[in-house]
């Protein structure tokens, strides 16, 4: 049985992995390198310090995918706003993985008090568009070739879950 958990050093590699698939083969990232552990390990340890979760979907020590969030923007006023991230192993895509990944990030989401989960999804991606509406996602935005990958020109959907906090929002 597929159960979710918050990530751990040890699955890195297997994130890793997954990630570089998708680098590799999909427009669900607009990155053409793959990455190394090390730009993982950083990755994990920067989540980690601004206090964001990285949850994985596990069974047998098999990681089958993973969801995160972390900041929207820099700039001070988008404290309460932060980008999500749910990435499925390319052999079990389409099982339901991204649906046990999505719950565990809005309940962090709500539970530090944020106000907004912003989701960047490459508008052909039927499937993530549909995982995110199912969760409440309305889409906020659509922008036209605005990335280049696989020799064509790539739109980007933002969609949008507004939460209810924080209570007292503050401006410091």
């Amino acid at each position: 049985m597929i159960r979710i958990r918050d990530a751990e050093e040890k699955d890195l590699p297997q994130i890793l992995q997954i990630y570089n698939e998708i680098i590799l083969n999909t427009t669900a990232v607009y990155q053409y390198q793959p990455h190394t552990l090390e730009m993982r390990q950083e990755w994990f340890q920067t989540k980690k310090q601004q206090g964001f979760p990285v949850f994985v979907a596990e069974e047998n020590d098999k990681i089958y995918g993973l969801s995160s969030f972390g900041p929207f923007r820099a700039w001070q006023a988008y404290k309460y706003s932060v980008e999500n991230s749910v990435y499925v192993d390319a052999n079990c895509r389409g099982r339901g993985i991204g649906k046990l990944l999505m719950p565990p990030l809005i309940e962090a989401a709500n539970s530090l008090g944020l106000h907004t989960i912003i989701a960047s999804i490459d508008a052909t991606n039927v499937a993530s568009l549909k995982l995110h509406q199912n969760f409440g996602f309305t889409e906020s935005a659509h922008f036209r070739q605005v990335g280049y990958k696989f020799g064509r020109w790539l739109d980007l959907k933002f969609l949008q879950l507004i939460l209810s906090g924080p209570e007292n929002p503050i401006e410091s």
